[in-house]
């Protein structure tokens, strides 16, 4: 992605988004680039990929801070997207990616010493939270502010879209907090269950026929978009009659980590139901083709029910259980192995306990989530059996552990600690 002659223009900072030859950018794509970035990073064991790729990561984040032009924050030009069309003026769907990738930049810049590109990425972040509400919500959800006379052909308008906090949901998973005021993202992804969701695909498609079927009646599914609040649009963001599981995993995986767990769940269950063996092939949810990439955007599902956060060269490695906390157990994966995270309550009392099955694990730091807020805590840890000594700090229910020096856990050691 940041190779010149490969998806990178050295010339530009662009990239182009379907690799060698394609010199076309796209807007979702050129902030999905800068955000993967900071993710290879998080998951690397040092600082030597940053280090290596820094340079070209900040032109790409400049290339896109070109597209916003007056750095308000809001790209209002041409912004192609995964919907093989252009949009025009700002719209959250581009805009969350690029507010995300601005969030991304300033952490990557930080962590390089570029403090005055780190701010002023900052800045322009400030700028475009609070623009996109002003301009943007409608109280309900988040709309694209276009002229539909000078553009008539594939916008959403004052549609809901399901894609419209695509990069809310990718800043949670690399770290970055809130793009835009919680409450408005917890309103925004309500009105996606609301109006894009539907238990049965048939009334919808009835009225609307879709390009293609990816869904049939009596299935249940995500809609791309729908108009709840003003005249549908025949000639609206290409697909928008469409069930695609890539978004149907994006907004699951984002609407976990949001709390809406019966939602995000339902969500993967229709995907679930519809390619169930005696239909479809399970290891195929097929969207705008087959074995379609964006599909794997499920494994964002996966790190959400876990509540997994990690940065590899800081040694960070933390988990809050969406899912039966009480009695959770999952896999998880870092840079150098990958092993069992498991927690279990009873009473007054919380055992977190990581063990490595493979390799090996660096840890400098640790988060967790208790099950309620509390301002006194005790807390014991161990490695191989040793106890160790901790610094513990508290943020109402999310608890931090500092070690008093880094350690590394080798294949088959674990590490426990008790609240």
């Amino acid at each position: 992605d940041f190779a010149p002659g490969v998806g990178f223009l050295a010339e530009t900072g662009a990239i182009g988004f379907r690799g060698e030859g394609w010199t076309l950018w796209a807007g979702d794509a050129q902030g999905g680039y800068i955000l993967k970035a900071l993710r290879e990073h998080q998951t690397s064991t040092d600082s030597a990929f940053l280090r290596r790729n820094w340079p070209n990561i900040r032109k790409a984040t400049e290339f896109l801070i070109g597209q916003d032009e007056n750095d308000d924050g809001l790209i209002e030009g041409a912004q192609h997207q995964t919907y093989d069309q252009d949009y025009y003026g700002p719209n959250t769907m581009v805009g969350s990616l690029y507010l995300g990738a601005l969030r991304a930049a300033e952490r990557m810049a930080t962590e390089m010493g570029d403090t005055g590109f780190a701010r002023r990425c900052r800045r322009i972040f400030e700028a475009g939270s609070a623009r996109s509400v002003d301009l943007l919500f409608n109280g309900e959800y988040f709309i694209q502010r276009v002229e539909l006379d000078e553009h008539p052909d594939w916008q959403y308008a004052d549609g809901c879209l399901a894609d419209q906090l695509f990069g809310q949901g990718w800043a949670h998973q690399v770290g970055l907090g809130y793009l835009y005021p919680e409450d408005t993202v917890r309103s925004a992804l309500a009105s996606i269950w609301k109006y894009c969701w539907a238990p049965d695909i048939g009334p919808q498609n009835e009225a609307h026929s879709p390009e293609r079927w990816f869904a049939y009646p009596a299935e249940a599914g995500l809609f791309t978009c729908t108009w709840p609040k003003s005249e549908y649009l025949p000639h609206g963001t290409v697909y928008k009659n469409e069930v695609w599981t890539g978004i149907e995993y994006q907004v699951a995986g984002h609407m976990i980590a949001e709390g809406m767990l019966t939602e995000g769940l339902a969500i993967c269950r229709a995907v679930h139901d519809r390619y169930q063996p005696e239909l479809f092939n399970p290891y195929n949810e097929v969207e705008c083709g087959d074995h379609y990439a964006r599909a794997m955007a499920s494994w964002g599902v996966y790190l959400s029910l876990a509540g997994y956060e990690y940065h590899g060269p800081n040694g960070h490695l933390g988990f809050a259980p969406k899912i039966t906390p009480e009695r959770f157990r999952a896999a998880f994966t870092a840079a150098e192995g990958w092993g069992t995270f498991e927690q279990t309550r009873s009473g007054n009392e919380q055992v977190e306990r990581i063990t490595v099955r493979w390799g090996r694990l660096q840890l400098k730091t640790l988060a967790f989530e208790l099950a309620e807020p509390t301002k006194t805590l005790t807390a014991t840890i161990s490695a191989g059996g040793k106890p160790m000594d901790v610094e513990l700090t508290l943020d109402a229910n999310r608890v931090r552990l500092s070690l008093s020096q880094p350690i590394v856990i080798n294949s088959g050691k674990s590490l426990e600690v008790s609240f």
